[in-house]
């Protein structure tokens, strides 16, 4: 029997209930891989075990999170980590909001501090607490969501558009700080997808024209696997890594 690419690998998988995140879940799992997935609802999270089960991946530790909520619940997941398993391999992070387009000028603060608070301050406090976890590992890989408006803001996307170039400029920032450590950063543009977020910016635009979530799975396990992914000078663009594979010489992943 083959074993599986990620056996014994520890992933966590933020925003794992839904979209991007739960299709990586079910992949780093189907993979070999132990997934500790965190989400806002136990619900949601109880249904992606069950898939998870019936594909024939590892039961999944679920970790009901609000990653944006006051208080030390990202400091206590980590502690739980450690407690548990010493160390992790593999971080996805898929959680992120957009709360609607509107003018930079409309926005109210309790959006902006919503989407700062989720989108930035959040994966820079997981970076705080799970570095620790990641140095442990022989070849850690962290894997952030990003998009396009990061590096090419349009009008009425500014708060989202803001929270990721903030979101790549810390992710490259702390990559050269753990240069020196088995640890990799990666950024991931996954592209036009079927997801809430994409159906909240474009309501009427044909979802059976986006990518699906379930094909960007291979893609996160092939980067959860990569011997040295390199440094995240630039975002690696789905749609690249699928015309490389496609063998129609179009892109690199």
């Amino acid at each position: 029997m083959t074993t599986p690419p990620l056996a014994d690998r520890v992933a966590l998988v933020t925003g794992a209930t839904r979209g991007i995140g739960r299709a990586a879940a079910l992949a780093l799992s189907a993979a070999g891989a132990h997934v500790v997935a965190v989400g806002r609802t136990q619900g949601a999270l109880e249904d992606l075990d069950d898939e998870a089960r019936a594909i024939g991946g590892a039961p999944v530790t679920l970790v009901p999170l609000d990653l944006a909520a006051p208080g030390d619940g990202i400091d206590q997941l980590g502690l739980a980590i450690s407690q548990r398993f010493g160390r992790l391999d593999i971080w996805v992070h898929a959680a992120g909001v957009l709360l609607g387009l509107r003018p930079v000028s409309h926005i109210p603060p309790a959006i902006w501090d919503r989407i700062v608070a989720t989108n930035i301050t959040a994966p820079y406090r997981l970076i705080r607490s799970l570095d620790p976890l990641l140095r442990q590992s022989d070849a850690a890989r962290a894997i952030f969501l990003t998009a396009e408006q990061a590096t090419h803001p349009t009008a009425f996307w500014g708060a989202f558009a803001a929270s990721k170039a903030a979101l790549e400029a810390m992710v490259r920032s702390w990559s050269d700080e753990v240069d020196n450590t088995p640890t990799r950063a990666v950024l991931l543009d996954p592209g036009p997808v079927r997801t809430k977020l994409r159906t909240e910016a474009f309501p009427g635009e044909d979802p059976e024209t986006l990518t699906r979530p379930s094909d960007l799975g291979p893609m996160i396990v092939e980067l959860a696997g990569a011997a040295d992914p390199g440094p995240p000078h630039a975002a690696r663009r789905f749609i690249s890594w699928r015309s490389a594979r496609c063998g129609d010489g179009s892109g690199t992943p």
